[in-house]
């Protein structure tokens, strides 16, 4: 009975003050809401970031070419010549660079890589329309080019663009096909690009040489050999100059993603989660306020027989509900931005259910913790001072 009455005396006086208790609660809920928003958004980023490289597969790897000294690239043949490699199922080069692309009056600036028939498996890229690059055209640096579905719509609109002319930095190329539509990545659009052989990108940009390739190997446990077999080959071109090369596998790149997004996550949601600590010192300060307030109905409670546990109980269970009811608040408010961003824009979310429970809890805790000194001091005070008091 005692106990249901603390609960009833707490709503009373929460409900008597209801724009204070908002107040004292808006810490509680900015806090949960900020670290269940957050989380959330760096759970939803990880996640896309993951998927994105699960679908290039576990067994490739990059290789980036630094150099030593006038020597910073590799021949065409170099690079294909790691195809022959135990292990090795296909090998990638590309050369990369912006150019303006132009048809009639439209003209655009458009990334351009110089890639080889084997990018198809690679990077799983495929045409919709047309054929894709081939041998002979590596060969005979033919002029042909494959555009993304992105490009052609803004430069041909509804036109099919296979078959007609493009200019590639006032050279003109013969469209040979257009690109699957892919969306977008971590490294931009994938509906936004030209590719051209490889060998004729090495004309267009004046770039001689090629400093970067992908290894497709054939099996998951391939991987490390393949790898060290590239790193013995290279030592020995540049002999074993430091940096002169980086070779990075799939798997590698995923961890490495996925330990620095964890880490931002929780470092933004610590970031948030001072919030917290500030609102519950708001509950902290205003249960003192409170209680200075109602110094002398404390003392008229003790007078007529109230034990010190029942003031002790009535002012927890009013400092408790206000930091549970800022939590749940928090929550609903957490959830509906996280869906908010999710809906309206381009980031991915991943909702971070734990984080909601962990969050409730942590409200619960300070709600305990913070309200412990003011309901200590209410249920000190003693009955003959706290009747003095106006």
């Amino acid at each position: 009975m005692i106990f249901f009455q603390s609960i009833r005396m707490a709503l009373m006086s929460i409900i008597g003050n209801k724009v204070r208790s908002f107040l004292t609660m808006l810490g509680i809920i900015i806090g949960v809401s900020s670290v269940i928003l957050l989380v959330s958004v760096g759970q939803g980023v990880t996640g896309q970031i993951s998927g994105q490289l699960s679908d290039l597969g576990t067994n490739q790897m990059a290789v980036m070419i630094t150099g030593r000294g006038a020597v910073n690239s590799l021949e065409y043949d170099e690079v294909m010549a790691y195809a022959k490699l135990p292990g090795v199922d296909l090998v990638s080069p590309s050369i990369s660079s912006n150019i303006t692309a132009k048809y009639r009056t439209k003209n655009k600036s458009v990334p351009l890589e110089g890639v080889t028939p084997s990018y198809e498996k690679v990077k799983d890229f495929h045409v919709q329309s047309g054929r894709f690059l081939l041998d002979i055209d590596i060969q005979y640096r033919q002029k042909v080019a494959l555009i993304g579905a992105g490009t052609a719509k803004k430069l041909y609109g509804t036109e099919n663009p296979v078959g007609k002319d493009i200019q590639l930095n006032g050279n003109t190329f013969t469209i040979v096909g257009l690109l699957q539509a892919k969306g977008t990545s971590m490294a931009g659009s994938n509906d936004d690009k030209i590719l051209i052989p490889v060998s004729s990108a090495e004309r267009l940009l004046q770039s001689k040489g090629i400093q970067n390739f992908t290894v497709k190997v054939l099996a998951d446990e391939d991987v490390k050999p393949v790898k060290s077999r590239i790193g013995s080959i290279l030592d020995k071109k540049f002999l074993k100059a430091k940096d002169s090369y980086f070779v990075y596998d799939s798997k590698e790149i995923m961890d490495t993603v996925k330990k620095t997004t964890n880490t931002l996550s929780i470092g933004l949601a610590g970031i948030a989660g001072i919030s917290l600590i500030v609102g519950g010192i708001g509950i902290m300060n205003i249960m003192i306020v409170s209680v200075n307030e109602r110094t002398r109905e404390i003392g008229i409670r003790k007078a007529i027989g109230a034990k010190k546990r029942d003031v002790l109980l009535q002012f927890m269970i009013e400092s408790i509900f206000l930091s549970t009811l800022g939590g749940v608040v928090g929550i609903g408010v957490g959830l509906g931005l996280t869906w908010l961003v999710g809906k309206f824009t381009s980031l991915q979310v991943g909702y971070a259910w734990n984080m909601v429970v962990i969050s409730f809890l942590f409200s619960l805790f300070i709600g305990v913790f913070f309200g412990l000194l003011p309901a200590n001091k209410a249920a000190r005070l003693r009955p003959i001072y706290a009747l003095r008091t106006d």
